[in-house]
């Protein structure tokens, strides 16, 4: 889709997102900074919600929002994140410097930046439940240092693998899955102002489809205008028998198989970013993906390596890094002489 996407284009301001309890916590916040734990299932709305926050908060949002997807930070090499044009101004010339140090340097000097609108910049740390535990620590101490000048915001799927200490010291925003009716408000929203034809059965079919996944809902909706110029429950059904992310997950199998986990990584990451996932479903969506492409010992020891991930994606630590395990595992050849 080449088209600007609508979670983009149509993103919400404060007063109009749908969730009365989201709106009357993120309003204290612009009354009275504070920090804060934004936390909710996947597709509900979170990173919305705070970019709403910070808009309304800051007469220069551009400048006084930092976003940092913890992504960027635990699945890159060093020479990714030094390489990286939004990092690279304060790693200059610390080539020598531990991953964790080149962490702490990016967040500390992010924070310690003057606000350039007002008395306060927000700094979002996205996917947060993938921070480790050791990292947190230091976290901890940068939120105490200015706390002053910078809000800190931390968006996540599993707020209890948060400490104690980084718990105690952000307001809890729970954001809860949207019903069908908030995301068929929302759609009739977005196809009005986009002059889009479409009919209350073609919403009710998109928020069934979305399952309480509201991003999923507006870029189905955003494909089914494209392709059929209308949105109704023919069109919609049409269209997503068809959506779906089939060649991601070959490519990140293929990939795999390859040695090329980068590739895969990445890939990974943007299904659970940007398209909804969460680690088991697309743990079973790989498993299915693998089932069309391979027989016998591979997909066998697919399948068995994958019972052994399942219990971790179901207590929560971290999805990324649990299913690029799995896929190193797995790429890695048995060995005859082990016995493997």
């Amino acid at each position: 889709m080449d088209a600007p996407l609508w979670t983009e284009t149509h993103a919400p301001s404060l007063e109009d997102l749908p969730q009365e309890s989201v709106r009357d916590r993120l309003q204290r916040a612009v009354d009275e900074p504070m920090n804060l734990v934004v936390q909710g299932p996947p597709g509900s709305g979170k990173t919305a919600a705070v970019r709403a926050l910070a808009n309304e908060a800051h007469a220069d949002p551009a400048n006084d929002l930092v976003e940092i997807n913890v992504a960027d930070f635990f699945d890159r090499t060093k020479k990714e994140i030094k390489n990286d044009p939004r990092f690279e101004q304060f790693l200059t010339g610390r080539s020598r410097m531990a991953k964790r140090d080149m962490i702490n340097r990016v967040l500390k000097e992010s924070a310690s930046y003057a606000p350039v609108s007002g008395d306060y910049k927000t700094i979002v740390l996205d996917n947060a439940e993938a921070i480790r535990e050791d990292f947190q620590q230091a976290l901890r101490r940068v939120m105490e240092q200015y706390h002053r000048t910078t809000q800190f915001v931390l968006v996540t799927r599993q707020p209890s693998t948060l400490i104690a200490p980084i718990r105690s010291r952000c307001f809890p925003v729970p954001v809860r899955a949207p019903t069908a009716a908030e995301i068929e408000a929302v759609l009739d929203d977005i196809l009005a102002a986009e002059d889009v034809d479409y009919d209350d059965d073609g919403l009710e079919f998109l928020a069934g489809y979305a399952d309480g996944d509201l991003r999923r809902a507006i870029l189905a909706a955003q494909t089914t205008a494209t392709q059929a110029d209308e949105v109704t429950m023919a069109t919609v059904h049409e269209t997503v028998r068809d959506v779906g992310h089939d060649d991601a997950l070959e490519s990140i199998l293929q990939d795999a198989a390859a040695g090329d986990l980068a590739d895969a990584r990445k890939t990974v990451g943007t299904l659970l970013d940007d398209e909804g996932y969460d680690g088991q479903s697309l743990l079973e969506d790989l498993l299915a993906a693998a089932r069309k492409q391979y027989s016998g010992d591979d997909l066998a020891r697919l399948h068995r390596l994958a019972g052994d991930i399942d219990l971790d994606l179901v207590t929560g630590t971290d999805d990324r890094l649990h299913l690029t395990h799995l896929l190193a595992t797995w790429s890695v050849q048995d060995d005859p002489g082990t016995g493997a």
